[in-house]
């Protein structure tokens, strides 16, 4: 499971599809991109390409396709990016990782509240899914963040896109990378270096363990976490 998101000054959809496909060489099961804009909103695709490579699945969706920011991933079971709409606002979410307590932490979001997850066709639940539940059990995205963070046995890295940003988040044992990279008028969040250096990015951070920044065209914030005393 990989993910890739870009947040520019102009039209980001080129570099989140290439981005995306860069990272093919890690999955053969589902891949998704998501997209927003002011004049459509959020806009999404999901495709098996089990039997077909990502371009060929993806080459129809992106003609279609407009934004400045925008998150892609190729997974190796569930649907994503999802979009969802909660308490904290609509945005879309993809997570890389696994989840060891996954019904533990199922039962914690339905004591906590009226919550429902969608069964997939074997019965089980969306991880991506439960990661969103867990965000939006806290007043504000960042909280969020940490708490499913804290909550999730196993690792899980998780990209959350905004209409104006995109937090990224690294699993707290730093199992799996999270780079970012620059260019004139754009930033990107990616799995490998690999796949923004032949668009034009420049290596500008590795993401420590739980590490959550904000990203957006022009910069990017770090969110510090004490692990004591809570938000810094």
């Amino acid at each position: 499971m990989v993910f890739f998101g870009v947040a520019s000054k102009e039209d980001c959809v080129f570099d989140l599809f290439f981005g995306t496909d860069y990272h093919s060489h890690l999955g053969t099961r589902r891949a998704g991109m998501a997209v927003y804009s002011k004049e459509k909103g959020y806009d999404r695709a999901i495709h098996n390409i089990e039997n077909a490579p990502f371009r060929t699945k993806f080459e129809y969706d992106i003609d279609d396709f407009k934004g400045r920011i925008g998150i892609g991933c190729i997974s190796d079971n569930e649907a994503q990016p999802l979009i969802v709409n909660s308490r904290n606002g609509s945005f879309a979410i993809t997570t890389v990782g696994r989840i060891n307590n996954i019904e533990e932490l199922k039962e914690e979001c339905f004591e906590c509240g009226r919550v429902q997850f969608l069964e997939t066709s074997k019965g089980l639940i969306n991880p991506t899914e439960l990661v969103a539940a867990l965000i939006n059990l806290k007043d504000n995205i960042v909280e969020g963040i940490a708490y499913a963070q804290e909550r999730i046995q196993g690792s899980m890295s998780m990209l959350l896109m905004f209409p104006d940003k995109i937090y990224a988040a690294r699993d707290k044992y730093g199992r799996t990378p999270v780079i970012i990279g620059k260019k004139k008028g754009a930033h990107c969040v990616s799995f490998e270096s690999s796949a923004f250096i032949n668009l034009g990015y420049k290596y500008i951070k590795d993401l420590g363990p739980g590490e959550i920044v904000s990203i957006k065209e022009e910069n990017f914030e770090i969110i510090e976490i004490n692990k004591k005393d809570g938000l810094k």
